[in-house]
């Protein structure tokens, strides 16, 4: 009879995306991740091979995280809002994971059940082939792209500096020049990252829903 597992699954993707979110990219290594789960490296290895095995660890923390009812949704353009809000909150909330997402996403169960479950709704607006492609690289861009601007935080933050002094920095822009950009500097005074977001959602899925149209 073998010797138990010391560590779940579960316990080695909540360690790995702690490590992330408290040191970022450059913090996450099989070493850093035995001390975090307070064993040694060696240990480590009886639960992943390699440094892609603990990339996965966090991408998987952090997709399964997002969380939607299912087949309760009249039209298409619910569902797809509905899908999209719980990954972009799910990502959002891990902006260190981000680029992990990104280039391990071909790897992670995780993300295939929540891309399939995005496909399918935006399937259900007729579209297939490289139109369901399209609309779903617009959608999945937004959240993703969306949630890499928080890191900057309004209108691209400098290293330490406050969102105040961003938004002075452009006000104080000749405005015969830079009149537009000052015009946003004013309106990220009064924005959120939520609002921002489902405008954004709104404006997409509004285009989705016309060029569906237009095509029938």
């Amino acid at each position: 009879m073998g010797r138990p597992a010391k560590f779940t699954h579960s316990q080695l993707q909540a360690a790995a995306l702690a490590l992330v979110d408290r040191e970022g990219l450059s913090g996450l290594s099989m070493r850093a991740l035995a001390s975090e789960l307070g064993t040694g490296a060696m240990t480590l290895y009886n639960y992943v091979s390699q440094r892609e095995d603990i990339d996965l660890l966090v991408v998987e923390a952090v997709i399964g995280e997002a969380r939607w009812p299912e087949g309760s949704h009249a039209a298409w353009q619910d569902e797809v809002r509905v899908i999209a809000t719980a990954l972009w909150q799910a990502v959002r909330a891990h902006p260190h994971a981000i680029a992990l997402i990104l280039t391990r996403r071909s790897r992670s169960p995780a993300v295939f059940e929540a891309t399939e479950a995005m496909l399918r709704a935006l399937a259900r607006s007729g579209r297939s082939g490289q139109a369901l492609l399209i609309a779903f690289r617009a959608v999945s861009g937004l959240i993703t792209g969306l949630a890499q601007s928080e890191l900057a935080g309004p209108l691209a933050l400098q290293a330490s500096e406050s969102a105040e002094l961003t938004i002075e920095r452009f006000r104080a822009l000749p405005e015969d020049r830079f009149a537009h950009l000052i015009d946003i500097a004013n309106a990220a005074t009064g924005s959120t990252a939520d609002r921002e977001f489902q405008a954004s959602l709104d404006l997409l899925l509004a285009g989705l829903s016309a060029e569906g149209s237009a095509a029938r």
